[in-house]
């Protein structure tokens, strides 16, 4: 019997959903804005169009026979986004409310109005 320990990670809850328009509150890309096109729950970050660019050098292969720069989005943490509220076009937080019919839907904590 070998006591080797299998190191499962953990599934970080992210209230952010993908098509959410966001704002980053930190970093070097502060104050800029974009959607999010996929959210990865077991690192806790989010990828937003147009933030977090890198280039990166690849090699000659089939689809790049001379070899390439290619500019690539990288995930961004979660913690560094909000999303924008639609009135007042500033960051909020994320809520859940329970209807009357039993379903849960997400809230904007600034305001309480339901998130569509």
């Amino acid at each position: 019997m070998s006591n080797s320990k299998v190191e499962s990670k953990p599934v970080f809850k992210i209230r952010l959903k993908k098509g959410d328009t966001v704002i980053v509150r930190a970093g070097k890309y502060k104050g800029q804005t974009g959607k999010i096109t996929a959210t990865h729950p077991s690192e806790n970050k989010v990828t937003v169009e147009g933030i977090n660019i890198v280039k990166k050098h690849v090699k000659p292969n089939q689809a790049y026979p001379q070899g390439a720069i290619v500019e690539l989005t990288k995930p961004i943490w979660v913690s560094k986004v909000g999303i924008v509220e639609p009135t007042s076009k500033k960051a909020s937080r994320i809520g859940y409310q329970l209807k009357t019919d039993g379903t849960k839907s997400r809230v904007f904590k600034t305001s309480g109005k339901e998130i569509k």
